[in-house]
């Protein structure tokens, strides 16, 4: 969750720097952001009056725009028809859109070259890539905000049809642009029909209507996506990040900054890494808590009374580790390191009734921590393991230390055994 909080608060705060110039008459430039925020002080000092009247107003009618009327007639569209009707009539200072490029682009027949075909190949695979990439992600971040579940195969193959077919006709390559969906569904979509719509609405635009569209104020489309761009930040999870897990918190923190200084992708991808870090650490940790060492019958409540009994007539020469839960490579130096702490006893009995699984590194350790013991003369039992971890202990070469008897037996056996080799 830090990671998507982060992210989304990023997306809101690249949102809300792009459009403050706007909002004052400027022009962000088309640079890095680091680049649009050193401009902004120019912006404010040369701010025209009819663009920033007309912003704010724009920004007053998202802001209190009637609830009741919200479904009939959205916000940001009143707004928009407003600030566009004021810009012309009374505020006629305010920069517009202007000349819009209309008309469809003539069909292009593809020319295939035999000799360019690995570079075709090639490029092809990589926006295939990127693309699967963007658009996979763009749908994570909308269900996250829409609390619904995406079709990844219907996502790709759509994508995929659609840029084949706008290859066509001269376009470049698209996929899931994930500012502009997460604006869209601020601003109520909630189904692909919004998604459909925006195509169809920028369509007509190209189709006819863009001689309505150049009167709208740059301004204007600032002010409504001012209210997008605060609305996107979490300010919930920024509410609670006092008293969140500081961890959380700083994830969150790299990822917002990650995302407004660099790009989504790198953002996202790092937020994914150090979250997977901290969950091995912390799966880790109760892995470690799992492991038991009990050397005599009081302190074992899972022995049996005669495993007991046996235990106490071995008078501490013996000691069992009771291991529980799955072991993965996270555990393994601390199980190592755990486990070496048998040195002082005389027979070691290793007890895996309870791990339902172990990785090669786990399964590794645990080898090293057999052959420590055997190299100083003392017996090593490993006793209940399941078909999965005898299998995974197999192939490692593990069972091979020990003979039969010291790996097929039953714990009290394994007592038994090492309580009479350590007299």
């Amino acid at each position: 969750f830090p990671v998507i909080s982060g992210f989304m608060s990023g997306i809101g705060v690249i949102i809300i720097i792009l459009q403050l110039a706007p909002l004052v008459g400027g022009v962000s430039p088309k640079a890095s952001i680091p680049n649009v925020i050193a401009a902004l002080p120019n912006a404010f000092s040369h701010a025209a009056f009819d663009a920033t009247a007309v912003g704010i107003g724009a920004l007053a009618i998202v802001y209190l725009w009637p609830a009741r009327l919200q479904r009939i007639v959205p916000a940001p569209l009143v707004a928009l028809l407003a600030g566009a009707v004021a810009a012309y009539f009374l505020l006629p200072g305010a920069p517009i859109l202007g000349d819009i490029p209309t008309g469809l682009p003539d069909m292009i027949t593809p020319v295939f070259d035999i000799d360019r075909l690995p570079d075709m190949i090639t490029g092809a695979l990589v926006l295939a890539l990127l693309g699967t990439i963007d658009s996979l992600l763009t749908s994570l971040i909308a269900d996250s905000v829409t609390h619904s579940h995406h079709d990844s195969d219907r996502e790709l193959i759509g994508q995929g049809i659609g840029n084949a077919i706008a290859g066509l006709f001269g376009a470049i390559p698209g996929a899931g642009a994930t500012m502009r969906t997460v604006v869209n569904v601020r601003a109520g979509g909630r189904t692909p029909i919004s998604g459909a719509l925006h195509a169809l609405v920028l369509l007509a635009i190209v189709l006819g209507l863009a001689a309505l569209a150049k009167y709208i104020p740059h301004a204007v489309l600032a002010g409504v996506l001012l209210k997008v761009g605060i609305d996107i930040i979490d300010w919930g999870y920024i509410k609670r990040s006092w008293h969140a897990p500081r961890a959380g918190v700083l994830f969150m923190i790299i990822v917002l900054l990650l995302t407004v200084f660099v790009d989504l992708i790198t953002a996202v991808s790092v937020g994914i890494v150090l979250a997977s870090l901290l969950f091995v650490k912390r799966m880790a940790e109760l892995q470690l808590e799992n492991i038991r060492m009990i050397t005599s019958g009081s302190e074992g409540t899972s022995l049996t009374a005669e495993e007991a009994e046996v235990l106490d007539r071995a008078e501490g020469r013996v000691v069992i580790y009771e291991l529980g839960g799955p072991f993965s490579f996270g555990v393994a130096r601390g199980m190592a390191r755990l486990l070496g702490a048998a040195d002082h006893y005389g027979a070691l009995v290793l007890d895996l009734d309870k791990v339902p699984m172990i990785d090669t590194s786990a399964g590794l350790a645990l080898q090293d921590v057999i052959q420590q013991a055997l190299a100083l003369g003392k017996p090593v039992f490993v006793v209940d393991m399941c078909p999965r971890v005898r299998e995974t202990l197999t192939k490692l070469g593990v069972t091979r230390l020990l003979s039969d008897e010291r790996t097929s037996g039953t714990r009290l056996q394994a007592l038994k055994s090492a309580a009479e080799l350590t007299e």
